[in-house]
């Protein structure tokens, strides 16, 4: 069979799969070894397949991943993630653009927080996206900042896909989860100055509404009791690969271990809690 044959036959089955409902993970692995099966001599195709995956799994590299999966599951499941939103909800006041200016400010603090576009889009979607639609945001301001935002977690670490790429690219993790945060920063300022100036020109794609007044007493203790321990989630993992102190998986644990830590004073740490982050790994 001639390459492109393959490639036909292979990308068609695992779409056929995938719209069995077959999670992606087995319609990958079935795919897989079925294909080296058939093209790659039978048994010992099976069993160079079998060695491809073990390789990979076990590849040293990749050991930050599951600790990121863990560290950012604990703080959604448990709630915490959401006092950044509570935070930025006491802070903003009367602006137009309110909701989605939220959503991109929590975004980028949700992605330093987990590195996972889907959690990151989820939360925001269950969470901001019908307040929007009862305040009559227009789609391009209410689905868009979320939407755009979701990509930000790809750059700014703990970024999962940044690790691996870095294997497959044979570069220093850790100088690649760095390289992000600027540019991770730098999309997130260019959505906030978009939704600015569409608001400016166009109110009625953002209609602004009255919000509660909140003193500046509030508004620092809510920081300190909400948003600084997050803050220090997000150093014992950037600050310290950034500083030189630990190495990408050495600060993925660390970050694993205060999250853990976090969610057990805050008193969140239940059986339901549990539940949830081992299900969702």
């Amino acid at each position: 069979m001639e390459w492109w044959q393959v490639l036909i036959l292979i990308f068609g089955s695992m779409v056929g799969l995938l719209l069995t409902g077959i999670p992606v993970a087995f319609a990958f692995l079935i795919v897989n070894l079925v294909a080296a099966y058939f093209f790659l001599g039978g048994f010992p195709g099976l069993v160079q397949a079998t060695i491809g995956i073990f390789s990979s799994i076990t590849t040293f590299t990749l050991s930050p991943v599951p600790f990121f999966i863990l560290m950012g599951e604990l703080i959604f499941h448990s709630g915490l993630g959401l006092q950044a939103i509570e935070v930025f909800d006491k802070w903003l006041g009367r602006i137009p653009g309110r909701l989605s200016i939220m959503a991109i400010l929590a975004g980028i603090i949700f992605a330093a927080l987990s590195g996972s576009t889907i959690a990151n889009t989820a939360l925001l979607g269950t969470l901001l996206l019908p307040e929007m639609q009862r305040r009559g945001y227009s789609k391009s301001l209410s689905l868009g900042p979320i939407m755009g935002v979701g990509g930000v977690a790809m750059l700014i670490p703990p970024s999962a896909l940044a690790v691996v790429l870095a294997s497959l690219g044979k570069m220093d993790v850790g100088k690649l989860l760095i390289a992000g945060i600027l540019p991770g920063i730098l999309m997130g300022l260019l959505y906030l100055g978009y939704v600015s100036i569409a608001c400016f020109i166009k109110p009625s794609l953002a209609p602004a509404y009255d919000v509660p007044q909140v003193s500046l007493s509030e508004r620092l203790k809510i920081t300190v009791k909400h948003f600084l321990p997050l803050g220090a989630i997000v150093f014992m993992v950037i600050g310290v690969i950034f500083l030189g102190i630990a190495t990408p998986t050495e600060a993925a644990a660390t970050g694993a271990l205060g999250a853990f830590v976090l969610v057990w004073i805050y008193g969140k740490l239940n059986k339901e809690v549990v539940k949830k982050h081992f299900l969702a790994l």
